[in-house]
């Protein structure tokens, strides 16, 4: 059986710190879906097209990243995508408190799925997509935040 794991999140935008997170992550499974969630709610900086595309063309040289985009819960899409594990990056201990009670809700609810946390590099473990966004709103330099592949036009 394959080992799939669902990395969710909005990845507005996609991060140096989730690049880490994914690439250490590979040897561990036989393919990562980055998963996008819809929320209807939420107010973000980019368009879904715009942070699927810079999540593709980060990760397109490496065959065992996919992405999809979802609504609802994050577990009914796990169960969907018959991933059996979720994959979280943690920075800090707010991050794995955090992480670490929708981890056992998700568990409740579906006893089959894990969640593996994957502790964020040093090197990155401050960055978080609202600081970038905040640097991007003040004409700051984002791009010592991301990927080369999220250039701002």
């Amino acid at each position: 059986m394959k080992k799939i794991a669902l990395f969710p999140g909005s990845f507005d935008p996609i991060t140096n710190g989730h690049v880490d997170v994914i690439t250490r992550a590979l040897p561990l499974f036989d393919k990562i879906i980055v998963a996008l969630g819809k929320n209807a709610t939420k107010n973000y900086m980019f368009s879904l097209e715009q942070r699927l595309s810079w999540i593709n063309d980060t990760f397109a040289n490496e065959p065992k990243v996919e992405t999809e985009v979802y609504q609802g819960l994050t577990i009914d899409f796990a169960q969907k995508c018959h991933a059996q594990f979720l994959l979280r990056g943690v920075r800090n201990p707010a991050d794995f408190e955090f992480e670490k009670a929708i981890s056992q809700a998700n568990r409740k609810m579906l006893p089959t799925v894990d969640t593996v946390f994957i502790l964020t590099s040093a090197e990155h473990s401050f960055i978080s997509s609202s600081i970038v966004r905040d640097v991007i709103r003040n004409n700051g330099d984002y791009t010592l935040f991301v990927p080369p592949q999220v250039r701002i036009k």
